[in-house]
């Protein structure tokens, strides 16, 4: 059950309102600022799409939704969330101007979660000059009302306290958060994400296949295998009764072939755009995107209610989180009152490094807002 009391969103784009839709079923109230005259409209269309999602999971009924709040600033909607999660545009100049005024604002032990796909939480965490300690990386995966994964990720600031908080956070509300070791760009799905793309973009720019054809590859393939085991598992499998090392050694040398072109980039011009979108558009054959995204959600709750029944019935992967899950939303549904947290993830007070100054208010402490007066009294000489 969530220990978050109240959160807020700062930005609600596509995954801005994923994470919306998310922390609303879940029965959390969440302020939202977006300066998108849209926004409203936007996030209505998701919490569409994300209801009639968890309807399928949960036939019996859902948990009473928070209460969404449009606030009109950053200051109002972050005034008294113990959980913030900021997911506007990739431009590191517009993090920093969003991250500082949010930290300007927020109470002192909030956790702050980002959903950069690929900016390291140290270059941002610069423009924080009150609690750079509380800043992690969130990255979620579209849609985020439905694919657990989180991969959390710490900057040079960041304390080991605020990254066990935000495991729990995340944790409440059905995620499967995963922290990345090293601090790197694109952290660990983009990277790999982004070798394919580049791929499959050279692929079809030489002809070797059309998008739909490529689609019908992944999807009919290993696609269907890395949903339920990733890639390591499934080439473990694939080495037979040796297991891995027998894989490694039969197919290790194809790694020295000039398989693939994943250190050039094909050209990015106009020329390639419209191939890539031309076939795009022919592929979808007249749906358009709401109805793609009906057609994902349907697969993807399918997918995951398969997975749950495996494993003599204790669910496997995916499926068996997903099964949790939906165990703790049915839940909370028959309490018909939105979730009040049982817990509060204490961090431990965060020991003083010498490179470091001391922080100047009290440190990360999950589940409860600080109220701006008694984190005034809180302060500490540096």
């Amino acid at each position: 059950m969530s220990i978050i009391n109240k959160a807020a969103a700062i930005g609600g784009g596509v995954i801005g309102a994923g994470w919306v839709a998310r922390l609303l079923l879940n029965g959390i109230d969440v302020s939202i600022f977006d300066p998108d005259p849209e926004a409203s409209r936007k996030v209505g269309e998701v919490m569409k799409g994300a209801r009639r999602a968890y309807k399928q999971m949960l036939p019996d009924g859902l948990p009473k939704e928070g209460k969404l709040t449009f606030a009109k600033t950053i200051a109002e909607a972050v005034a008294d969330a113990d959980f913030i999660q900021e997911s506007v545009p990739e431009r590191l100049d517009l993090k920093h101007k969003v991250l500082a005024e949010i930290d300007q604002h927020a109470p002192a032990n909030a956790i702050v979660g980002s959903s950069t796909s690929g900016i390291k939480p140290t270059d941002m965490q610069v423009a924080m000059k009150k609690h750079p300690e509380r800043l992690v990386v969130g990255h979620p995966f579209n849609p985020v009302y439905l694919l657990p994964l989180v991969e959390i990720v710490g900057g040079e600031q960041t304390f080991p306290e605020a990254i066990e908080v935000a495991k729990e956070l995340y944790a409440s509300i059905g995620m499967k958060p995963v922290v990345v070791r090293k601090e790197i760009e694109a952290f660990v799905g983009d990277r790999l994400l982004e070798a394919a793309w580049r791929e499959a973009l050279w692929l079809v720019k030489d002809g070797i296949c059309t998008v739909e054809e490529l689609d019908d590859i992944m999807r009919y393939s290993f696609g269907l295998r890395w949903a339920q085991m990733g890639m390591f598992q499934v080439y473990r499998v694939a080495g037979g009764e040796a297991g891995m090392r027998h894989f490694m050694a039969q197919f290790g040398p194809c790694l020295k072939w000039p398989w693939t072109k994943l250190m050039d980039v094909p050209e990015f011009n106009d020329e390639l755009v419209d191939l890539i979108a031309t076939q795009s558009d022919e592929q979808a054959h007249g749906l358009s995107i709401r109805e793609l995204e009906r057609i994902r959600d349907d697969n993807l709750v399918a997918i995951m209610e398969a997975l749950s029944q495996q494993n003599k019935g204790k669910g496997w992967g995916a499926g068996a989180l997903h099964k949790d899950y939906t165990r703790q939303l049915a839940k909370l549904a028959a309490r018909k009152t939105p979730a009040k947290p049982v817990a509060k993830a204490k961090a431990a007070k965060p020991a003083k490094k010498a490179e470091k100054p001391a922080k100047a208010e009290k440190p990360i402490k999950a589940g409860k807002p600080a109220k701006a007066d008694k984190a005034k009294k809180s302060k500490k000489k540096g």
